[in-house]
């Protein structure tokens, strides 16, 4: 459901607007209409100290700082200081990485007497020093020899180190070492315990993480209260500026009070459609875990209703088709309770039930098919769908009449959403469509189960064809030319019969990807089973437990990610578009001041 909503408009004395907000933002309650982006240069400061402060905090944490690290106490400001430490941190790597690659040349070139190279050099025999990669070096060790006087100094698996007499045109030249062993030890050591150091405040600035993410959300704050001020709108040569903001109606007694003791001067009003006012949801728990999905697409506008009590239960009912495992949704549970911390936790146990009883249903337990096993109890299986419907197998009729009933619902919505938001003349044709279609369905319906005889089958079709033919090509604009009606109502006939034959259809995957886990961990099952035919004790045990164990976490999380995209798919397109669903409303943004 979506909360009603009330406008305030305020008219201030120019300069008084940041008095106000802050007044509001400790309310927490009120949206001002503003920008979501940078506006001006103090914007932009500010939203490059969060990006600042953001970076830090990504740094800290992705820094890796041995178990057992003493931290140093650093005393002062954390995000100058966190910046500062980062820096000489990354350097230090770098400097290490440098100083080890140099230590390893110095050893491998070994003892030489640099007056005895520049000798050489004079005489017209200058000494060329090489390292090249062993791989590529031995690969052309025979044409080296044959073409340059060559003596290899040391050949390591990576890197082979070598001389050359004379002049030559080879790749890979080094300059000599510039100190000798001792003296690039010594640096590497010295450079060791300067990194040593900063990982010991790099631990302690760790422990202030929760410091930098405190001064984001001041800025935020900052940078939220600043935008919200740029909105005011100057009026009587800048002495005043009016501020338009909308709260929650429930929460109309509290903004009031909060206003009125600061003496503010405002003026409220139920809030319209032609507002544009945020949107703010108002469902039970169960569908509140579903909203994150409704935003993917678009909250619903002020006009529209809140698809999400209906996309909850459809979404869990389409993500357990799609697992159609038991065993899988008892796993799910599992996760669930393990990130019972986190936000998505309650919903992924939910998931995890609903895939627990369809997969019942479906008769499926990690690959095995319950209603064959033995040691499944008879009114278990009676539970169980199995079996054909008309010749086709009854999980994929059900599939599908699954979707014949979402696709309904979806029209019944969209007739009632249009009525309410149009009236009922301009909603006609939509309530002809409607009629045609569900009245079809359930008359269709009810002449299968032996309810109706076929004569009154025939004279009911025949009255609800022309009720909503009416209403399709005669009524479907009552301000425009009955002939351009007709045209119109047959265009619309034609993009109907062939959307919904296509949309119908689209619910098979429902069927197809539940039945293609099954079958996957049911392979994976019986090459388990092959592997105890190995006639080594133990180790058929091992392969056995391998194969089922990564077996089943790989048709898992194949099966989480398709059971997650094509439900989506099918209420975003399927659903959402017979509903004529818009979701082109905004979010509900209040200013607030955080708890912490």
């Amino acid at each position: 459901m979506i909360s009603s909503m009330t406008k305030y408009s305020f008219i201030l004395l120019n300069g008084e607007q940041q008095d106000l907000l802050e007044r509001l933002q400790e309310v927490g309650l009120m949206d001002i209409t503003r920008s979501t982006k940078a506006i001006d240069e103090k914007s932009r400061d500010i939203v490059s100290e969060i990006d600042l402060i953001s970076g830090l905090i990504a740094g800290l944490k992705k820094a890796e700082v041995p178990e057992g690290t003493e931290p140093e106490f650093i005393d002062g400001d954390i995000v100058r200081l966190a910046g500062g430490m980062l820096m000489r941190y990354a350097d230090d790597q770098v400097d290490i990485k440098n100083l080890e690659r140099e230590l390893e040349d110095v050893r491998a070139w070994g003892s030489y007497d640099v007056e005895i190279l520049k000798k050489l050099e004079q005489a017209g025999v200058p000494i060329h020093f090489h390292v090249a990669p062993s791989k590529l070096f031995k690969q052309y060790k025979k044409e080296l020899k044959e073409d340059y006087p060559i003596r290899v100094i040391k050949a390591g698996k990576a890197r082979t180190w070598f001389v050359v007499a004379g002049e030559d045109d080879l790749p890979f030249e080094v300059s000599l070492p510039r100190d000798n062993v001792e003296t690039v030890q010594k640096e590497l050591n010295e450079k060791k315990q300067h990194y040593q150091r900063v990982l010991s405040r790099i631990a302690s600035a760790k422990e202030r993480i929760p410091e930098l993410e405190l001064a984001r959300t001041r800025a935020l704050e900052k940078l939220d209260i600043y935008l919200a001020g740029s909105s005011a709108v100057p009026a009587a040569e800048d002495t005043i500026v009016t501020l338009v903001g909308y709260a929650p109606a429930e929460d109309e007694a509290t903004v009031c009070a909060a206003l009125d003791q600061a003496g503010y001067f405002y003026l409220k009003e139920e809030a319209h459609v032609a507002d544009n006012p945020p949107i703010k949801y108002r469902n039970n728990w169960f569908a509140r875990q579903f909203e994150v999905l409704t935003d993917m697409y678009g909250r619903p506008s002020y006009d529209e209703f809140d698809p999400t009590p209906i996309l909850g239960p459809f979404f869990l009912l389409f993500f357990a088709m799609c697992m159609g495992d038991a065993g899988y949704g008892l796993l799910l549970i599992l996760i669930g309770w393990l990130l019972r911390k986190n936000e998505l936790g309650p919903l992924v146990m939910m998931l995890g039930v609903g895939t627990f009883l369809v997969g019942i249903v479906l008769h499926t337990f990690f690959g095995i098919n319950l209603y064959t096993a033995t040691w499944v109890p008879e009114w278990l299986k009676g539970c169980m769908i199995s079996g054909t419907v008309a010749g086709y197998d009854a999980q994929m009729v059900m599939a599908v009449g699954v979707g014949i009933f979402h696709i309904c619902l979806a029209l019944v919505v969209k007739a009632i959403c249009f009525t309410s938001r149009f009236g009922f003349v301009k909603s006609i044709s939509t309530w002809g469509w409607t009629i045609l279609i569900v009245g079809s369905v359930i008359i269709g319906g009810l002449a299968l189960l032996g309810v109706l005889e076929m004569p009154v089958v025939k004279w009911l079709m025949i009255a609800l064809g022309i009720l909503s033919g009416l209403g399709i090509f005669l009524l479907n604009d009552v301000h425009r030319n009955p002939l351009l009606n007709i045209g119109s109502g047959l265009w619309d006939t034609y993009n109907t019969a062939t959307g919904l034959m296509g949309d119908v259809l689209s619910y098979l995957r429902l069927y197809a990807l539940g039945l293609a886990g099954g079958m996957l961990g049911n392979t994976f099952n019986l090459l388990a089973g092959m592997s105890l035919g190995i006639s080594t004790p133990g180790v058929n045990y091992l392969v056995f437990a391998f194969i089922l164990i990564v077996g089943h976490v790989l048709n898992l999380a194949l099966s989480c990610l398709g059971a997650f995209v094509h439900p989506l798919r099918l209420t975003f397109v399927e659903y959402f578009k017979n509903s004529g669903y818009e979701g082109s409303g905004r979010m509900y943004h209040p200013l607030k001041q955080s708890n912490k």
